[in-house]
């Protein structure tokens, strides 16, 4: 039997014990958060300072005494621009379709098949990060039909090899989110075929990591330069770097406004996500009620 009087003692220790953690504990938070703003802060410097300075510099008139936005309203009438916009487009969604098409099959069944293997994927997914883009595009030039060099898809092949990374990443982030081996088998002893599993199970489940890889991909073709210019394809970057030759203002209001362009198609895409987990929380919500 313990008297009253030592489950009171016992209860003093506790509290004593507990408080010196409850101070560090806060005083670690405040630690963390004073840090994590000193962070966000020198990140949003890194990125706003060169944007306001190219902002800038397209706003102020050649004499320097005021602003004017001649430098946007003349961007349209420039010659190529509308042309490389449009290429640039093209490529996006092209070797989107590319990659998505390659890479979701062969991710599931890596998963499915070939669990062991997913380390030697990995390695091997590397390859196109570890190759200069300029070695890569050499040697891709070398080897390529004839017929294929005078097209756009062969640039697009070529993106795909630099967004594969990425992409396969993605995916596999997306499928190890899932329990992939019980959907697949709930829906074959359905009856379902291997096509219609792919498309009618496994996508639906698989959509945000198949969007994350839509936004990187459309990030990385819409920035690339290196490949472009040497195939020597007029896209976008190739275009606003020729055309910096000619007039220093109009190139630069076209970076920004390829810069807003890239964020509004990133952002309209990671809104799908956005809207569909809404949904399902409100779905889940209301099967509760």
């Amino acid at each position: 039997m313990v008297a009253l009087g030592e489950v009171d003692a016992l209860f003093d220790v506790e509290e004593f014990i507990e408080q010196p953690q409850r101070r560090f504990s806060g005083a670690g938070l405040r630690s963390v958060a004073w840090w994590r703003g000193i962070v966000l802060f020198c990140a949003g410097a890194f990125f706003l300072v060169p944007i306001y300075a190219a902002l800038r510099f397209s706003l102020e008139k050649p004499s320097g005494t005021g602003f004017t936005l001649s430098a946007y309203t003349a961007i349209p009438s420039q010659a190529g621009f509308t042309a490389a916009l449009w290429l640039s487009l093209q490529l996006a969604a092209a070797t989107t379709v590319i990659m998505l098409v390659l890479m979701v099959p062969t991710s599931v069944y890596v998963h499915l098949r070939l669990p062991e293997l997913r380390r030697f994927f990995d390695s091997i997914t590397i390859v196109p990060i570890v190759i200069p883009p300029i070695v890569l595009i050499i040697g891709v030039l070398q080897v390529a039909p004839t017929f294929l060099k005078s097209t756009p898809y062969l640039l697009a092949l070529e993106y795909g090899i630099l967004a594969m990374p990425f992409v396969y990443r993605s995916l596999d982030a997306g499928l190890r989110a899932i329990d992939l081996k019980t959907l697949v088998e709930a829906s074959r002893s359905l009856g379902g075929r291997w096509g219609s599993t792919l498309w009618r199970v496994v996508v639906p489940n698989l959509r945000s990591g198949l969007l994350s890889a839509v936004v990187l991909t459309v990030a990385l073709v819409l920035g690339e330069f290196t490949m472009a210019s040497l195939d020597l394809f007029q896209t976008l970057p190739v275009w606003i770097y020729n055309f910096a030759q000619d007039d220093g203002s109009v190139s630069t209001a076209v970076s920004l406004l390829a810069l807003v362009l890239t964020w509004v198609v990133l952002m309209a895409i990671s809104a799908i996500d956005l809207r569909r987990i809404q949904r399902t929380a409100k779905t889940r919500k209301d099967a509760r009620s």
